[in-house]
């Protein structure tokens, strides 16, 4: 299952129906129209979504009716948080509007990496690897700035921005996958 997730603080608006979009820089994401999606926030896994339609623009290209689905009163207040998740925002910056559907609410909240790795932590994942896995050396890279920084949030700092976790997640994965096929980890869930 793909996954959305957010920072803590908008966990309220998503549960509410408050926040109903995201606005995302950088790489086109890996959503569809129709995809189900884990929703996570604050480390937290809230529910699961269906996405309704995902749009590509450049920022300048952003309108207020984007802000007001992603809990926002104006489109200047969307620009203003954007350049606090972002090292670098103009209005050329290419921006991905996701609109999604909560279609479940977690009575309890979920901890997100019991769904990333399989109740497997990040770090037991990446000191694994780098023991265990003849990593390429963009994931060994990667994996150590992981483990140096101790978050993925201030790792991804570390390569111009937020929007560069993904990286780090994909080399975790890679590496986890690996692991399992190699009896090392498995499934804690």
């Amino acid at each position: 299952m793909k996954h959305l997730e957010f920072d803590g603080k908008y966990a309220d608006a998503i549960l509410k129906g408050k926040k109903r979009a995201t606005v995302r820089l950088g790489r086109k994401p890996n959503l569809r129209e129709g995809d189900t999606v884990l929703i996570h926030a604050g480390g937290y896994a809230l529910g699961k979504a269906v996405i309704e339609r995902v749009e590509s623009k450049t920022v300048k290209e952003l309108t207020d009716e984007d802000a007001f689905l992603d809990g926002f009163s104006s489109r200047e207040e969307l620009i203003r948080a954007l350049k606090e998740h972002y090292k670098y925002v103009n209005d050329d910056s290419k921006a991905h509007v996701i609109v999604f559907r909560l279609v479940e609410k977690f009575d309890k909240p979920v901890m997100s990496s019991d769904y990333a790795y399989e109740g497997n932590l990040p770090v037991e994942i990446a000191e694994k690897a780098l023991k265990y896995l003849d990593l390429s050396e963009e994931d060994r890279k990667l994996i150590e700035l992981f483990l140096k920084t101790g978050s993925l949030r201030k790792a991804a700092y570390r390569l111009g921005g937020l929007n560069k976790r993904y990286l780090i997640r994909d080399a975790l994965r890679r590496a986890y996958e690996e692991l399992k096929k190699k009896g090392i980890m498995g499934p804690k869930l």
